[in-house]
């Protein structure tokens, strides 16, 4: 049975060793832009800053253990009508990991779903997110859970 609880500022340590589970395939795809070891410490510092943003909501998957198996981190964006788009207000899931051990249990889905739930319940239109073109197992998470590519994002590097 997997439970989805609503992170606090204690669950930064454990939000930043889960997300060492996707770290790693970004600094190996794109060491360019990711730092290769992030300080355990900084990493904590980063995650209870963003725990202490209200616009920021993070859930843990925990096992019936009490393991935990994941994490999704979202939040809530707003913008106001211009000349140009539509006022929105969105939930957007920014990271999301389950621990390799887990997959195919129904974690990732349960947490996408929690997710979904905050963004109805905050009144948001639409849930949105990225993923890198290179890992090939989010984007296939994400086609399965029914999201829909929106928009592509290219990359150049201007420097040898």
């Amino acid at each position: 049975m997997i439970t989805i609880r609503t992170a606090s500022t204690d669950d930064a340590p454990l939000l930043a060793r889960l997300n060492g589970i996707v770290h790693e395939l970004h600094v190996a795809h794109r060491p360019d832009l990711f730092v290769d070891s992030p300080g355990q410490d900084a990493l904590e510092a980063l995650f209870r800053a963003r725990l202490g943003d209200p616009s920021v909501t993070a859930f843990v998957a925990d096992d019936s253990d009490g393991r935990s198996l994941g994490y999704a981190q979202a939040r809530v964006v707003s913008w106001d009508a211009s000349a140009l788009v539509q006022p929105d207000r969105v939930v957007s899931l920014d990271q999301i990991a389950v621990v390799p051990e887990a997959g195919g249990m129904g974690v990732g889905s349960a947490l996408l779903e929690a997710v979904r739930d905050m963004g109805r319940k905050a009144g948001c239109r639409r849930l949105v997110t990225e993923v890198w073109d290179f890992n090939e197992g989010a984007r296939a998470f994400y086609d399965a859970a029914g999201l829909q590519p929106m928009n592509v994002r290219l990359d150049q590097p201007l420097c040898p």
